[in-house]
């Protein structure tokens, strides 16, 4: 076929109008593309083509360095090729592969350096009007053989290993290439046909694990680094049976070239087989067992292997029906996992007896029970980071249990495990099966508890249920238990298949007497119900204490009987009792005024306690001053100290210690079982000191409202003369604001005897202001009185004196009598600005009304009317009118 020469015309060869072809365009890869001796060189080439026909043609060309372009290959003719390249085109070592219609790739088998140069894919045109680029260029570089791959000589040709042991794979890789090239490295496992990629290094020195090495490799299981400069290693830290295989390295190397990588050639060479030893693992059972029913079963399973280093065995317990050795229709029993973890039932248990035995336990087995057991191990071992892997697996052989039946025969036994000696004691009882023979698995064991109170004189007395066990398990209370059990102070269980127990949380004194139990063997019918077939009775147990009435004494102590005011005073309590279990103690401290105090008579006052866990409170103590004042303390377990530092005269009064004993109930509640007050100890101060009163006096005890109310209060001293610098006050003012004394006082005002002033919150505009006018007068103004300030006012003082020790002391609060004050309202000047302001408001208002009138009169209602002169006499006109 002839060639059409219009396929060389292009739109490249017009630049300028390049931008208006819209036709086909061949592409070839960009760039230039670089292989090595001796590897296969593979360029793609594709057209798109609107108009072409559905099957594209291409034929390829070459041009060596300094040559023109020949032909090397066609899809369309078959006499293309120029002479020196068709015999290469016979062998196939060089092709054309057609990838689709519009695309085909050109093979170049073991490349050449004289296979170096430009190659041009073009597209023949049969078309009326050549439209688009037909041709396309790219250059191919052949580079010598620069990469040397080779096995490491500490990798041995094969390695036996056991599972859980570390290994290592080396090889070397290098290259001499004049170019700037990367390597890239690759792992290989290879078992028979498969093979599977173990871990990558890239040509940009990124690491990808495989597939199924990922968690491996973030764990740090499997690692690659290098050794050297040539040496790329492989580090498995614990071999699993998976790793098996023979190992390959495979290496590439990568030129960069206009932002893009190229892979230019890629070696692989074998490092090594691994051979993973399987551990040993083999499982012994008791081939057949017979038990009787209602009896345990117990089955062994022993475990022989050959690994000795520290791995867990993960045992499973399986029971079926058929015979066959698989899992299928099985049901598990009892699993203990690798932390030693149990997984199982009430009534069955998996034990381990020593480090390679394992047993299964089933209580009370009945005839369902009977059938094929299996005993499944797997062994796992530990692996990095705190993985764990299986190592080996194994099932064990068949293990045939029968369950027979045997008539029952047991005897019962009640003991007291926990006998009370004191009220709210526990009481404890265990009724225990003994000698039980021949207990088949149809037969039921329930259990059934009595009281009975202890007999007087020869009266028979009946016995009163407490609870009874049905044959289906149902626990029913009797009227004498059954709020206490649903209350949880009386408790009902079974503690094992042979033994229920009945405890009293907290046993009373209603609870003495003689308990017994009863056991019954139940049978079950061919319709599965229950009936009783036998009872058992044990010898009762009497349950009893002798009771008395607890004792509780307190005696209070002084040791320094004599002691003036500013001194410490010092109490000591001790404490006996009887009758009192364990006994805690908690204390309070109180003060009563003494005899003939008339200040606060029957006052008693609580200063400080300890509780029985010996946590210090503060109760009415309200002395800021003496905050840490008052401690109390415990000496011993039965002995206790009360001290008051820096006493004041009013501390005078009688002191007492009241104790309370304390019973531990359930371990965790406190019970109160006895309280005693302790004598008193008085404290008295024989002083002649100075008598101090109060008076208010007011100047304005009626005033008009917004006027000064001005309250004096004065302290009179009667007695001895003090120095003005040995005595202070606390100056309190109250209201009540009623004519007379029924309301509550209000707190107005306080001025402490550091001259400190403190004003109460109030409702209404009116203020306050408190001060010392001398040494013993205290004025107390009320500004811009108002109606609500009206009332009976009055001071209390508090006096302090200070002691010849220079301590000061606290004297007696003393109170004023009640001054009454009232607030009248100023009637002319009440109303003097509402009658100004109604004056003023009406004079305006009739100025504004005759303005208004004269301006409307003048502007809008005058007319001018032209009429002829009248006679005055005569009638105004009706227009006027």
């Amino acid at each position: 076929m002839g060639r059409n020469v219009n396929r060389k015309l292009t739109c490249l060869s017009f630049p300028h109008i390049a931008a208006l072809c819209q036709g086909r365009v061949v592409r070839v890869p960009a760039g230039t593309l670089f292989r090595v001796v001796g590897t296969e060189l593979v360029v793609p080439c594709n057209v798109s083509d609107y108009d072409g026909p559905r099957e594209q043609n291409f034929d390829w060309s070459f041009s060596s360095p300094g040559s023109s372009f020949v032909e090397l290959a066609s899809t369309w003719e078959v006499g293309f090729p120029a002479q020196q390249y068709r015999e290469r085109l016979q062998r196939g070592d060089i092709l054309l592969k057609r990838t689709a219609n519009d695309a085909v790739e050109l093979h170049i088998k073991n490349i050449q350096p004289s296979d170096q140069g430009h190659y041009k894919c073009s597209t023949p045109s049969t078309d009326a009007t050549v439209q688009g680029n037909y041709e396309d260029t790219v250059q191919v570089k052949v580079l010598a053989d620069a990469l040397e791959v080779g096995p490491n000589s500490r990798s041995p040709p094969s390695l036996s290993l056991r599972e859980g042991e570390p290994f290592e794979l080396r090889c070397t890789a290098s290259t001499m290439s004049p170019l700037h090239t990367h390597l890239a490295l690759l792992w290989e496992l290879h078992r028979g046909p498969v093979h599977r990629s173990i871990l990558t290094l890239t040509h940009e020195g990124r690491f990808h694990p495989g597939p199924g090495y990922e968690q491996r490799y973030h764990s740090g299981d499997v690692l690659l680094d290098t050794v050297g400069s040539d040496a790329y290693r492989l580090s498995v830290s614990r071999a699993l049976s998976a790793d098996q295989g023979s190992y390959r390295c495979v290496v590439s190397e990568w030129i960069e070239e206009q932002g893009s990588w190229q892979e230019i050639q890629e070696k692989a060479v074998e490092v090594a087989t691994v051979v993973i030893q399987p551990t040993a693992l083999q499982l012994v059972v008791p081939r057949t067992v017979s038990v009787a029913e209602g009896k345990d079963l117990d089955l062994s399973c022993n475990i022989t292997t050959d690994r000795v280093d520290d791995v867990r065995p993960e045992v499973t317990w399986y029971f079926k029906r058929t015979p066959d050795t698989t899992l299928l229709a099985s049901h598990m029993l009892a699993r203990l996992d690798r932390d030693s973890l149990m997984h199982s039932s009430p009534h069955v248990a998996l034990s381990h007896v020593d480090t390679r035995s394992y047993h299964l336990l089933v209580r009370d087995v009945s005839k369902e029970n009977s059938g094929y057991y299996l005993c499944l191990v797997a062994l796992w071992a530990p692996g990095h980071n705190r993985s764990w892997y299986k190592v080996a697996e194994a099932l064990s052989p068949l293990s045939g249990v029968s369950v027979t039946w045997l008539e029952p025969d047991y005897q019962v036994y009640l003991n007291a495990s926990k006998v009370p000696g004191f009220s709210d004691d526990p009481t404890e009882l265990e009724c225990r099966v003994v000698d039980m023979k021949s207990v088949e698995a149809n037969v039921r064991l329930t259990v059934s508890w009595y009281y009975r109170m202890n007999r007087r004189s020869d009266d028979m007395v009946s016995s009163e249920l407490l609870a009874v066990m049905d044959g289906d398990w149902t626990l029913r209370y009797g009227e004498r238990s059954k709020q206490r059990a649903q209350d949880g102070e009386f408790i009902f269980s079974k503690e094992h298949t042979d033994m229920f127990n009945f405890r009293i949380q907290r046993t009373t004194e209603e609870d003495r007497g003689n308990y017994y139990c009863v056991v019954s063997a139940w049978t079950r019918q061919r319709n599965n119900s229950w009936v009783k077939s036998k009872d058992v009775f044990s010898k009762p147990v009497n349950i009893f204490w002798a009771s008395e009435d607890s004792v509780l004494v307190v005696k209070a102590r002084q040791p320094k009987p004599f002691f003036a005011a500013g001194n410490t005073f010092e109490m000591t309590c001790k404490v006996s009792s009887k009758n009192i279990k364990s006994p805690r103690y908690s204390v309070l401290i109180t003060a009563e005024k003494p005899v003939g105090d008339l200040s606060s008579p029957n006052e008693t006052k609580c200063i400080i306690s300890l509780d029985q866990d010996s946590v210090v409170k503060l109760e009415n103590w309200t002395d800021a001053s003496r905050v840490d004042g008052v401690v109390l303390e415990k000496v011993q377990e039965d002995e206790f100290r009360y001290r008051m530092y820096q006493t004041q005269i009013s501390d005078a009064g009688l002191y007492r210690c009241v104790v309370t004993a304390w019973s531990l109930v359930g371990g965790s509640m406190w019970r109160e079982a006895a309280t005693s007050l302790s004598n008193p100890i008085e404290i008295d101060f024989q002083t002649s000191g100075p008598v101090f009163n109060a008076s208010v006096h007011s100047d304005t005890p009626s005033v008009i409202r917004g006027d000064l109310i001005k309250l004096f209060c004065i302290v009179t001293v009667e007695g001895a003369v003090l120095d003005p610098d040995d005595m202070a006050f606390d100056v309190s003012w109250f209201a009540v604001h009623s004519f007379g004394l029924d309301k509550a006082p209000v707190l107005l005002s306080s001025l402490d005897r550091k001259g400190v002033v403190t004003a109460a919150q109030r409702e209404w505009k009116s203020t306050l202001s408190l001060e010392r006018v001398s040494v013993l007068e205290f004025l107390l103004q009320v500004h811009g009185s108002e109606d609500q300030d009206f009332g009976n006012y009055y001071c209390s003082v508090t006096p302090w004196v200070r002691s010849p020790t220079g301590s000061w002391q606290k004297e007696t609060e003393i109170h004023s009598r009640p001054i009454f004050i009232t607030v009248k309202m100023d009637v002319l000047n009440a109303f003097k600005y509402p009658l100004l302001i109604g004056v003023g408001l009406s004079t305006v208002i009739g100025l504004l009304s005759c303005l208004i009138g004269y301006c409307s009169s003048h502007w809008c209602c005058k007319k001018e009317v032209q009429e002829t002169r009248r006679e005055r006499r005569r009638l105004m006109s009706m227009e006027m009118d």
